[in-house]
């Protein structure tokens, strides 16, 4: 299973899973593109694109004619009660989940179609698939991911272009570090998943980089959870 030589697009790099992605990926020797607003801290040879996906205009134009693989990585952690949630919380979790990842699939899609064979990956959460409680806001920006995924790998699959989503529970990453900052927040995480133990950034990118490779190219129009059997199976 090799990635060598592929052109693959990384948004969301500098960090988590993200970044975790791109360190794989560059021992595979992929040709890698990371757009993210600071530079990611990653040894090898890569393309930085300077982004912001909130505020998205030609930065991405300077890609390949083919895009082989894109990876759509940002993401929140907005967890409150859902009598505390403001309208701008809904909204600022859907620009950055759905509408983001919506507008780079846009200014990207000729190039991945012109591969003749490409996969987007999206990554989502076990919340919105699973009820969970202080959720309520950021469900609803990935259960939105979701549809636009499903979607989309319906009316691309005739171009060959995969679209497939990553749904994880809690991992351990920068962005969850609030929910990991003690051993006993940990241990508590650890039991709530059924193989013990919360999610780590390389189990994520270990699934992504599978789906990105086109050694798999009957899977498109997935949502599969990497999520230590939290949201199928139950401890008893």
């Amino acid at each position: 299973m090799s990635l060598k030589g592929k052109n693959i697009l990384i948004v969301g790099a500098s960090s988590g899973i993200g970044k975790s992605l791109a360190e794989s990926l560059i021992k595979e020797d992929a040709k890698l593109f990371l757009a993210s607003r600071s530079k990611p801290d990653i040894s090898g040879d890569f393309t930085y694109i300077e982004l912001d996906v909130l505020d998205i205009s030609d930065e991405l134009d300077s890609l390949p004619d083919e895009l082989h693989g894109l990876a759509y990585c940002p993401g929140s952690i907005n967890l409150k009660p859902f009598r505390s949630l403001k309208s701008d919380d809904f909204i600022d979790d859907f620009k950055l989940n759905t509408l983001g990842a919506a507008t780079v699939i846009q200014k990207c899609l000729k190039k991945l179609t012109s591969a003749e064979g490409s996969s987007i990956v999206l990554f989502s959460t076990v919340a919105a698939n699973t009820g969970l409680s202080f959720h309520a806001s950021i469900a609803s920006a990935k259960g939105a991911l979701q549809g636009l995924a499903l979607s989309l790998a319906s009316e691309l699959a005739q171009k060959k272009v995969r679209v497939n989503v990553v749904a994880p529970s809690l991992t351990d990453t920068p962005l969850a570090s609030n929910l990991l900052s003690n051993d006993d927040k940990k241990e508590a995480s650890n039991k709530r998943h059924p193989i013990g133990r919360y999610g780590t950034a390389n189990d994520i990118s270990n699934a992504a980089k599978f789906l990105l490779n086109d050694d798999n190219s009957w899977i498109t129009g997935q949502i599969i959870g990497v999520d230590g059997g939290m949201e199928r199976i139950r401890n008893i």
